[in-house]
């Protein structure tokens, strides 16, 4: 595919932008005495890496101050507890993931029976998020070469993927439920990462026209199926794909919420810069039916 050596580099600085960051005492929103209890679960498109300050150990989750519960919580008054980790799956609900600096202790341990409100946001590194970021690019702008990689006749990978992926967020409402049975649990879709419309913007974004196509199809379906789960689990959907449309990898900077490859806003790699962290809080505060901040 050409280019992928280069994206691995980017992921590699990412990390190496630790050293560079303060680890703050983790600020878990509110004083105890105010708010309901919040538990925040997820992977980095919750924990929003390199948008602010570390929100606590361990170091390699990358979780910002800045990153969408934080800023949820600053709004209500709520008690925060944000336990996503950058890398997660659905699995590291239920064992310690480990990360650079130790490990992430299960993330459903956080949750208990004065837990009142739960904001979950998982399930891209269960279908290779970053696998799929790597392997799409291309060294020239033409063909379906991603598409092609997942496809083989009527089988589609990453559709498939997805599909499994269905089950094991039912099981992650279920348990989530089960540990926090008053809890009001919100299951927080994916934002636009690629335009909504047209061929991309190759060779900003090296995907080529019909694999951005393909690829606007793959986050929708995976949203879909969030959704899906919701309805079925209990729990209530955070559309956050609808709100961040013109805002993706494509648009300019300033005008841009989630970073391509090569960031120019402090942000990991294809993820929300902080001003996607806020698009992102809005949507969870506007579910909520709480006033986001002027």
């Amino acid at each position: 595919m050409g280019r992928p050596p280069i994206v691995l580099r980017l992921f590699v600085a990412v990390a190496v932008g630790l050293l560079g960051l303060a680890v703050t005492p983790v600020a878990m929103g509110a004083p105890a005495a105010a708010g309901q209890a919040y538990v925040a679960l997820g992977d980095s498109y919750t924990a929003s890496p390199l948008t602010g300050p570390l929100a606590g150990p361990p170091p390699g989750c990358l979780r910002s101050t800045n990153n969408y519960p934080h800023l949820v919580a600053e709004a209500t008054g709520d008690r925060l507890t944000d336990v996503s980790c950058s890398g997660a799956q659905t699995k590291d609900f239920a064992a310690p993931q480990a990360v650079q600096g130790g490990e992430n202790p299960p993330q459903y341990d956080a949750l208990g029976a004065g837990t009142q409100l739960v904001t979950v946001g998982i399930g891209g590194n269960d279908i290779g998020f970053s696998e799929i970021v790597q392997a799409c690019v291309s060294p020239t702008p033409f063909g379906t070469p991603c598409r092609d990689r997942y496809t083989q006749g009527p089988h589609d990978e990453l559709s498939a993927r997805i599909d499994d992926l269905g089950d094991r967020l039912d099981d992650v409402l279920d348990e989530v439920h089960r540990r926090a049975p008053g809890a009001r649990v919100l299951l927080v879709g994916y934002p636009s990462v690629l335009p909504a419309e047209g061929p991309g913007c190759y060779p900003v974004v090296p995907y080529t026209p019909g694999d951005v196509e393909y690829l606007r199809g793959v986050l929708s379906h995976l949203n879909e199926e969030i959704a899906d789960a919701a309805s079925d689990g209990d729990a209530t959907y955070v559309d956050t794909a609808t709100p961040t449309v013109g805002h993706d990898v494509c648009a300019l900077p300033g005008e841009r919420w989630i970073e391509g490859l090569v960031p120019t806003a402090p942000a990991a790699p294809v993820h929300p810069n902080a001003l996607g962290s806020a698009a992102l809080s809005r949507a969870v505060l506007a579910t909520l039916g709480v006033p986001a901040p002027a």
